[in-house]
């Protein structure tokens, strides 16, 4: 399994219309095949910043499966347009635990 992590800083003033994007955005990551199961977070100390974690079966499910797909350009549309600066997404396979 990967673990996708990726922070989003949301523009201020507009995390209530990132929220509400983010789910009607939600049900196109859902669809991929290889997704396992996605959670966002609200960081508590710096606002407007946001944790999106996402459990994949593979890194390609995500960075071929989903980044390719027509899922992919909807789920850019609602939400890229509130990123300041752009998300780093990274990946991580577990170790111990």
């Amino acid at each position: 399994m990967i673990l996708e992590l990726a922070i989003l800083d949301v523009k201020p003033g507009r995390e209530a219309e990132f929220v509400a994007a983010f789910a009607e955005a939600q049900q196109y990551i859902m669809r991929i095949e290889g997704y396992i199961s996605h959670s966002l977070q609200k960081c508590i100390e710096r606002p407007g910043r946001y944790l999106l974690l996402v459990n994949w079966h593979t890194l390609e499910a995500h960075t071929v499966g989903f980044r390719a797909s027509p899922e992919y350009a909807e789920w850019k549309k609602l939400l890229h347009h509130f990123y300041e600066p752009f998300p780093t997404v990274e990946h991580y396979e577990k170790v111990l635990g």
